[in-house]
């Protein structure tokens, strides 16, 4: 990584001037897919790729076959918008992912392997799910002795974590800070090992110090992040302890 002035004001410069640009909530996203206007069809299809993970999981998880699973994916999606799901949905009451779960095990229920065979590659397809990269992030997450619902809470907890991630990559990135975020991104969920730092410090040409100073930075911001995609109705912080009740089961 070339030496650059500043460089290592990076992470800092980033934390503390970007965050107003992606305050946008998970909830707010909800809203907007379940009403009429021009950001709905956007809004729904990043609902789609933001919990397509849970609800593959609990699929399969329920004893699908792989492609089995991407079809009722697709058409659960495709029933939220065809029969305005999300309409009228309000912010109080229940999380949004206990809604889409209660919705999911019916829709599940209720169709059939001769409905799906006819879906498949005729219906509406809501965005386009690759069943190789589906297969393959599922037999990566642990699963003995899991149910579909706890499938379903990790798959969620993996999204929301995914998302907040992916913020700061885009902050970053935008920011012109790419390769510093891909040197530092490891340590917001892990303790460096032993000359760990060092070795970084030197990729990156700043001080040891430098480098533990904006790693605590990131971390701030990563949980900031993780608590706005939280924020799907109710209290960020018990969605938080209940995103580590789940991921602590698993």
């Amino acid at each position: 990584m070339k030496s650059r002035p500043g460089t290592h004001q990076a992470v800092s410069d980033t934390l503390d001037g970007q965050a107003a640009r992606f305050a946008t909530t998970q909830w707010t996203m909800v809203l907007t897919a379940g009403a009429d206007g021009p950001g709905r069809t956007v809004a729904m299809e990043r609902l789609c790729r933001l919990y397509w993970k849970p609800i593959y999981a609990f699929v399969r998880t329920h004893g699908r076959k792989p492609e089995d699973a991407a079809d009722l994916t697709q058409s659960f999606f495709a029933k939220l918008i065809a029969n305005d799901g999300l309409a009228g949905l309000q912010r109080e009451g229940a999380r949004f992912s206990t809604f889409l779960l209660t919705g999911l095990k019916n829709h599940v229920r209720n169709q059939h392997e001769k409905e799906m065979a006819r879906r498949r590659g005729g219906g509406a397809v809501t965005f386009s799910l690759d069943e190789a990269h589906a297969e393959s992030w599922y037999g990566r997450e642990p699963t003995d002795g899991r149910t579909p619902e706890q499938a379903f809470e990790r798959g969620w907890a993996v999204a929301m974590m995914e998302s907040a991630m992916e913020t700061i990559r885009l902050e970053c990135e935008s920011a012109g800070k790419g390769e510093l975020f891909a040197l530092l991104s490891p340590f917001l969920s892990r303790e460096p090992e032993r000359g760990e730092y060092d070795r970084v410090s030197e990729v990156a040409q700043m001080k040891p110090g430098t480098v533990a100073v904006s790693v605590h930075r990131l971390r701030l911001r990563f949980r900031d992040c993780l608590r706005a995609a939280l924020a799907e109705g109710g209290d960020p912080d018990d969605e938080l302890r209940h995103l580590r009740r789940v991921l602590s089961l698993t």
